[in-house]
């Protein structure tokens, strides 16, 4: 829904947010259910209902539990059994720096006792974080503290030692201490939030005296989207490629038009020095994972010239997909989701030309669309848009580029044979079947929540059930890890078989897209049965729960030769292998056992 999409009028969605809610609703969408607790140090019902607003248009359903007005520490330390049979998928702390009961009050206290204070604030705050991790294995986000507005001593209040600006700055680095050093703690940013919307507008004391709202109630929206956006990272419904338009977009100018040598990037115009700015700040999201494509409207000639510019940041092998040429963007689009093994919904296109926006928004509403008309503007709604929100980070995220220019290698390889096993073959793959060790548990929970089209069950899991799930007994655990000739894939695919008497029912089983017709599902496959055998488990069963988007694996326990025992009317199966008589199907992958 593009009224949910940055930037959004926060007036609009406050006084139709029934409305969107009943639309979001009832368009069929296909979503996710979670349970967040939000456990408030104010009131927070407005921000319930705007959460809930940008989850569901994000394709999760939220339940929510709400602790009683400034309740958040009794909730958490002392327990509550309506929280308890809540079972939160997620907790959400709303604190603010109305909480800090602790921060200094007086010029007159001396350095001591203001570090006593701020680590006797600390520890309450860490308390509340270690109870709730000891009873619920589950995320936990933690707003830091926004700047006060009034400031009785001018900037000497942001470093004196009994500032309060200093003292909420310090709170905030402990903050993040914290995050760095335990997993599945997550920062919500409202000190910078405040700062891009501007304290004069987030602070109302109005608001705060009638209703006990530590905001303005305009703002609330913003800060919503800023929870929803870390909430959707966790589980995998983040964007994945920035897909760019060429001519005055990366550069200045049209090189068709002004040849290369007229195209302004570089430190000589201000226009030149906007554009190399612009591609520093993309090429920094290669960086960390995110796809890079272009789609021009151009000869791809001129295209691959103008990337070659000596002045250009990014170059031609910065690019998974470059689609240079005179097709509507938005087939070109396709393509490249096509291509790539990912849905267009993946997709963030950035453009200068209003008009190609509009098509591209019209044809694939999925995808988002950033209308270049600064670079600046540009870079600030890239960031804000929450497209790319960071919870976790692996080394597997850190190589995808490479990996993915490793598949484009794959590709024109296959094109010199006329047998596809012979093709195969030629890759020289060999593969990493492993329990779940702790090194990669990280990318196992990653890919349970990414992994969308090749998912039988698309079950989701945070890192404490996978943890869990490793510890027991109860279970078969497959990760697999791929590589050949090219290079290393990374982890690929992950299978988890729950072990009930003499059968393994498969709880999941997903595959990265960008191995597709590799054969690893058969190697995975083939490993899942000797494993059975070896604890003798007689019987396997399969499930594929349909949803939109993984269609393409209905046939596949069919074509692994179970045989269906039920289908009921969504379309959701349920299928049986007996292991006696199983005959390995790999062919084409050398495996490795550890």
């Amino acid at each position: 829904m593009k009224e949910l999409c940055f930037p959004f009028d926060s007036k609009s969605i406050l006084r139709n947010k029934r409305e969107l809610k009943r639309q979001l609703l009832s368009d069929g969408s296909s979503r996710i259910k979670k349970n967040i607790a939000v456990l408030g140090g104010s009131t927070a019902d407005h921000i319930i209902s705007m959460l809930r607003l940008f989850l569901l248009n994000s394709g999760i359903e939220p339940h929510f539990y709400k602790s009683e007005y400034n309740k958040f520490y009794e909730d958490a330390v002392f327990g509550s059994p309506e929280l308890d049979s809540f079972s939160p998928d997620i907790i959400y702390i709303h604190t603010t720096s109305r909480n800090l009961t602790l921060i200094p009050d007086s010029p007159a206290m001396t350095e001591e006792e203001v570090h006593n204070r701020l680590n006797e604030q600390y520890g309450m705050f860490t308390q509340v974080w270690e109870s709730l991790r000891k009873r619920f294995s589950c995320p936990i986000i933690q707003n830091n503290f926004e700047l006060p507005l009034f400031r009785r001593t001018g900037s000497f209040d942001g470093w004196a030692v009994s500032g309060q600006a200093a003292f909420i700055n310090r709170m905030n680095v402990l903050f993040s201490d914290y995050a760095r050093q335990h997993q599945n703690f997550f920062i919500n940013d409202i000190n910078y939030l405040s700062s891009a919307i501007g304290l004069e507008k987030w602070h109302d004391t109005d608001a705060w005296y009638l209703y006990k709202y530590a905001m303005s109630t305009a703002v609330i929206p913003d800060l919503a989207y800023s929870i929803a956006n870390i909430v959707k990272s966790i589980y995998g419904r983040n964007k994945k490629v920035i897909d760019l338009d060429l001519d005055n977009t990366l550069w200045g100018g049209v090189i068709g038009d002004d040849g290369v040598e007229g195209i302004e990037i570089g430190p000589e115009t201000p226009v030149g020095q906007s554009h190399s700015e612009f591609q520093e700040f993309i090429r920094g999201y290669k960086d960390y994972g995110v796809l890079l494509a272009v789609c021009s409207k151009n000869d791809e000639e001129n295209a691959l010239l103008g990337l070659k510019h000596p002045d250009c940041t990014l170059r031609p092998e910065d690019f998974v997909s470059i689609k240079a040429n005179w097709d509507s963007k938005d087939r070109n689009i396709l393509e490249s989701a096509d291509e790539l093994g990912l849905l267009p919904e993946s997709f963030v296109f950035i453009d200068d030309n209003p008009a190609e926006c509009a098509m591209v928004s019209g044809q694939i509403p999925q995808a988002a669309v950033i209308e270049l008309s600064t670079v600046g503007e540009a870079m600030y709604a890239l960031s804000r848009g929450g497209y790319f929100e960071v919870t976790s980070l692996s080394g597997d995220d850190l190589r995808r580029t490479e990996m993915y220019a490793a598949n484009a290698k794959r590709a024109a390889q296959a094109k010199s044979f006329s047998s596809y096993k012979d093709y195969l073959l030629s890759l020289e793959m060999y593969a990493v079947i492993t329990d779940f060790e702790p090194v990669h548990r990280q990318r196992i929970t990653q890919l349970t929540n990414k992994s969308n089209q090749f998912n039988l069950t698309t079950k989701r899991f945070t890192e404490n059930e996978i943890e869990e799930i490793s510890e027991s007994k109860g279970y078969i655990r497959l990760c697999g890890r791929l590589a050949d000739k090219f290079g290393d894939n990374g982890i690929v695919s992950v299978v988890i078989g729950r072990c009930e008497g003499d059968t393994a029912h498969i709880d999941l089983w997903l595959m990265s897209c960008r191995v597709l017709k590799r054969d690893m599902e058969l190697a995975m496959l083939d490993e899942l049965v000797r494993q059975c055998r070896e604890n003798g488990i007689s019987r396997i069963v399969g499930y594929y729960y349909k949803t939109p988007k993984n269609s393409m694996v209905a046939g596949l326990y069919e074509s692994f030769g179970f045989t269906k025992t039920s289908e009921s009317e969504n379309g959701d199966t349920v299928w049986t292998l007996g292991v006696e008589g199983y005959t390995a199907k790999n062919e084409v992958i050398k495996i490795q056992r550890r």
